[in-house]
């Protein structure tokens, strides 16, 4: 994949104003989800992109989305994205600051899309899971895509890791297929 000095300088940017605020892990884990949201929701990602719409109310939304239940540095930086023109790449700056993040500690990030959200317990179990696949600590990243419909289907780098149902129905049927 090519590099993107934009979306590099957006995310180191983010970073360090996330790691200065003593917030880093929660930030770019609340702009991860956000990004996915807007991602998902054709009607949240036309408002928040449309240039037609005074700033002021395509920063509301945000507010209005995140509010209380984000920390208010991923508040302000999702803001910012907005008064920069830089909401369109909002995807892309949220994972290469989580991957930046995860880089700085160590660790390799792990995106997990699940149908429904995980319980703690079974993302520490998923989290050691990939951790022993890959030989590496990682930072488990969980999108919940109601596409999955059922399992989960992991990503760390290159490498994937489908459990999904769909997946395993493919399989069954290519199995079958095969012996007949």
């Amino acid at each position: 994949m090519a590099r993107d000095d934009v979306v590099d300088g957006y995310a180191r940017g983010l970073l360090a104003i996330a790691d200065a605020e003593g917030a880093l892990d929660r930030v770019q884990d609340e702009l991860y989800r956000f990004a996915r949201a807007v991602e998902r929701h054709g009607e949240l990602r036309q408002t928040l992109t449309d240039a037609g719409l005074p700033e002021e109310n395509r920063k509301a939304v945000i507010e209005e989305l995140l509010g209380d239940r984000a920390h208010p540095v991923t508040t302000r930086l999702a803001g910012f994205l907005v008064e920069s023109g830089q909401i369109r790449r909002v995807g892309a700056i949220a994972e290469e600051l989580a991957r930046l993040a995860s880089e700085g500690s160590d660790r390799t990030l792990a995106e997990v899309r699940a149908a429904v959200p995980l319980s703690d317990e079974q993302r520490d179990r998923l989290q050691r899971a990939l951790a022993d696949s890959t030989g590496r600590d990682v930072d488990l990243k969980v999108v919940v895509d109601p596409t999955v419909i059922g399992g989960l289907v992991a990503r760390v780098g290159d490498e994937v890791f489908d459990g999904s149902v769909a997946h395993r129905l493919a399989e069954a049927r290519q199995r079958l297929m095969g012996s007949v």
